[in-house]
């Protein structure tokens, strides 16, 4: 009997989170598009280019983002529909623990959470860059730059890189300053109007600039049209945006954060987050389904709308929680690490809580 009970939950909570998951996700593109029409339009964009480009894109992120609603509301649905109808009652009555009862709740968020991780190593990045690239050329407001300009990096511990301002889509960086140093002394400072990034060699060329080259009894100023170097500061380290992390592979991602350790850019504690926050997003969808459980197979006045309000209730808790804790990571008052996953540790907790408190 249990097994085919297991087997009713589990294909009963895919339907369910299935629907709802489609639900929001076209309420949520009817939303966005009624937001954005006016900016379509003025920037002359195709209908079909919007949905091909931008909205399908868009899919992937909005199920990363809206799954762990959708499996919350199908847990608080399903469990208050069998605790209503007595099923849950009768099956305590007949030995099984409530523990027990859990398990196929626990194999389906792990799967939810499973696939969402995956999607989020590979596929999700790809498709939020191609988004973000429609979102530069046709939602101007969107642009989400951390450096705008008078940029500085640091790309070893005798370098300093001064820009004055940074083409992303060219990769050419204007009126620039580089900085040699030894023993806290200025060996070599060069200047230059541009500084093209040249793919094919992996370095960066100066153009129409002067270096000049300190000694101890002055220094050795030489003019130049043209000269390569190579610094340990690449084009995405010069034109960061807040939505960098969302563009990577996890892979990537790790070697973005370290790639701007090296370059000595402030605000890595943004990315930091982000890249965490990430890792730990996957399971919350474990955590809800503890929790919606265990507050739904109690039965309760009000039958379905009162778990439904209780639903939206706790999912507005735990997201507000969790944009509340990002900015004290962002700022460095709690390490990234426990930024990003310290609403998660909490709600389990409380749901820990709750399931022990539920009537065995």
């Amino acid at each position: 009997m249990i097994k085919h009970f297991d087997k009713y939950i589990f294909l009963r909570l895919f339907a369910i989170t299935a629907f709802v998951l489609l639900m929001l996700i076209f309420i949520f593109i009817m939303i966005d598009f009624s937001e954005n029409s006016d900016d379509f339009a003025d920037q002359g964009a195709q209908m079909a280019e919007i949905f091909r480009n931008y909205y399908l894109n868009y899919v992937p992120e909005m199920t990363r983002l809206v799954l762990p609603v959708a499996v919350f509301v199908a847990c608080l649905f399903l469990t208050g529909q069998l605790s209503d109808r007595l099923e849950i009652t009768a099956l305590k009555a007949a030995g099984v623990s409530l523990y027990r009862l859990i398990v196929p709740y626990i194999v389906f968020a792990t799967l939810c959470a499973g696939g969402i991780s995956l999607l989020d190593a590979h596929v999700i990045p790809k498709s939020n860059a191609q988004r973000i690239a429609f979102e530069e050329q046709y939602l101007q407001d969107k642009s989400e730059k951390i450096d705008r300009s008078d940029i500085y990096r640091q790309p070893s511990p005798d370098t300093k890189l001064q820009v004055n301002y940074f083409d992303k889509n060219q990769q050419i960086a204007y009126r620039i300053r580089l900085i040699q140093f030894k023993d806290q002394q200025i060996i070599k400072s060069t200047r230059a109007n541009r500084m093209e990034w040249v793919d094919s060699t992996q370095s960066w060329r100066l153009e129409s600039g002067t270096e000049r080259v300190f000694t101890d009894v002055g220094y050795e100023e030489e003019d130049f049209i043209k000269k390569d170097t190579v610094l340990n500061v690449f084009p995405r380290d010069l034109a960061r945006t807040t939505s960098d992390v969302y563009q990577l592979t996890y892979e990537e991602a790790r070697d973005y954060i370290a790639s701007i350790e090296r370059s000595g850019a402030g605000g890595i504690e943004i990315p930091q987050v982000q890249f965490y926050g990430r890792l730990a997003y996957p399971f919350s969808i474990i955590v809800v389904i503890i929790v919606g459980f265990s507050f739904a197979s109690v039965r309760r006045r009000g039958g379905k709308g009162a778990y439904l309000a209780a639903g939206l209730t706790i999912s507005f808790l735990y997201l507000a929680f969790m944009k509340i804790i990002e900015p004290f990571g962002y700022y460095g008052t709690l390490s990234p690490e426990l930024a990003a996953t310290l609403p998660h540790i909490f709600f389990f907790l409380v749901g820990i809580g709750l399931l022990i408190e539920a009537k065995k």
